[in-house]
């Protein structure tokens, strides 16, 4: 069952975040831009008020929650309503697919990895941005998590989880960037993003199918 109850309640709280922690949001699109690549005809999956897909000119998305859907439109975006684990998509249909902070909240992250393949023309690039279980933040996350309004039902992965569902899924050619090295409330500029992972709380991963 989607996990979209705290979004439809608290839809508020999830765009007051993104003011409070404007240098860690700007800095984890600074970390995508890096791997984004030249594409025709993109997608995000969950892709909520729209935040991320904004700065990359993405069109379209799916989303299950009715509120973030309708804030996403409020903003051009073009909004399927829908699961990442039974995307209702054509098959190889897109040449880039954009997840970021989505990972978590999935019933079924291998199933959601199959469909991605599935939506995504061959040659194309799945990148996914997550808070890396293993990091500063993610701990605190998941030390916390009970009291939190949005993460009390997420299921939090590691890197290497993650690489391992990309292996299992057939996706190839990772590649890495980091940033977040500093708890969120010490963050007050534009954050450095660096290759690999390992040191920063938000990674993203681009894979090729």
């Amino acid at each position: 069952m989607p996990r979209t109850e705290p979004f439809e309640k608290h839809y508020q709280l999830y765009e007051d975040w993104f003011e409070k922690n404007e240098y860690a949001y700007r800095s984890e699109v600074k970390a995508i831009s890096e791997l984004m690549p030249d594409f025709k005809n993109g997608i995000e999956i969950g892709i909520g008020s729209g935040k991320f897909a904004i700065p990359f000119d993405i069109k379209s998305g799916v989303e299950p929650s009715d509120k973030m859907g309708k804030i996403a439109a409020s903003r051009g975006i073009r909004v399927i309503k829908g699961v990442g684990e039974n995307l209702p998509l054509k098959s190889n249909s897109f040449d880039m697919v954009l997840m970021v902070t989505t990972l978590c909240f999935l019933d079924d992250a291998k199933k959601t990895f199959f469909e991605v393949k599935r939506i995504l023309k061959k040659g194309g690039f799945f990148i996914n941005g997550f808070v890396d279980k293993n990091s500063r933040i993610g701990k605190v996350y998941q030390k916390h998590k009970k009291e939190s309004l949005f993460y009390n039902l997420a299921i939090f992965y590691s890197v290497e989880e993650v690489i391992k569902l990309l292996k299992e899924t057939g996706f190839s050619d990772y590649e890495f960037r980091q940033t977040i090295f500093n708890p969120l409330g010490k963050i007050d500029r534009l954050g450095q993003v660096k290759k690999g992972y390992g040191e920063g709380s938000f990674i993203v991963i681009r894979a090729k199918k």
